[in-house]
């Protein structure tokens, strides 16, 4: 093989893979994130995403972010997370442990003042045109938790 030859071969494994990577775009069809109370989350404090209708029938990823700093007082956290779908009012009900630090104390999220993280729920197939409404609050035992900062939500086509 030339050398031309093999520089456009490796030119156009080069596209090809660029054109692979790019192909979904950007499948998010939605990404928020709320700030926490600054004094601390309680238990009836709770995050509202609203997702607007979908634009097609699909099977969706669902994640939730977090954002926490050093004054959150335990290595995990367990929040429940309430979806209802409209129409229909199909409504489902997950508890999620998500784990903060490992069993020696590093931090398992990314940063260095504050730490964010990303914790999969479970996918969700909707229908176009279905909307869905979400609540995130927390589940466990101490009535106030310092050091939540955000709560996101995000979803994106499969």
């Amino acid at each position: 093989m030339t050398t031309l030859g093999r520089c456009l071969y490796i030119l156009s494994v080069a596209v090809v893979g660029a054109v692979m990577l790019s192909a979904c775009g950007d499948c998010r069809v939605y990404s928020r994130f709320v700030a926490a109370p600054v004094d601390g989350m309680e238990k009836n404090d709770t995050a509202v995403f609203d997702v607007p209708p979908v634009p097609a029938s699909d099977r969706y990823r669902q994640e939730i972010g977090l954002r926490i700093t050093a004054a959150y007082p335990f290595t995990n956290l367990c929040l429940q997370v309430e979806q209802t779908v409209e129409p229909g009012r199909r409504v489902r009900v997950d508890t999620l442990d998500c784990r903060l630090y490992d069993a020696d104390g590093n931090v398992l999220g990314r940063g260095i003042s504050m730490f964010q993280y990303s914790f999969i729920l479970a996918d969700v197939n909707l229908q176009k045109g279905d909307s869905l409404h979400v609540c995130v609050r927390h589940v466990m035992k101490r009535e106030i938790l310092p050091g939540i900062a955000d709560i996101g939500f995000s979803m994106e086509a499969r």
